[in-house]
């Protein structure tokens, strides 16, 4: 049985760069955050409140330039009442 693992990267908040993030070889996650805000007709400000972010967390992760941490992945998907694998996609041969 293989395990999982979710990375993230620290970044300076404020500061976004040209370069993407991830490097080659990086594991990359896509998500369908907005999709679901919008099924849900919420804000990424009142999805952030629920999760316990800042709006510009929601947003990184959106852009696909910010990996959640295990938990937050899981919280964002309770607020959807979905299980994370619906929201959360990896990158094909990830």
């Amino acid at each position: 049985m293989g395990a999982a693992y979710l990375f993230y990267h620290s970044f300076q908040v404020g500061y976004f760069s040209s370069d993407p993030i991830f490097k080659s070889g990086e594991i990359v996650m896509k998500n369908n955050i907005r999709i679901e805000r919008a099924v849900k007709n919420i804000t990424q400000a009142e999805l952030a409140e629920q999760v316990g972010v800042s709006r510009q967390t929601i947003n990184t992760i959106e852009s696909n330039k910010y990996v959640p941490s295990t938990v937050l992945a899981l919280k964002i998907a309770r607020v959807f009442g979905k299980p994370v694998e619906e929201i959360f996609l990896l990158e094909d041969g990830d």
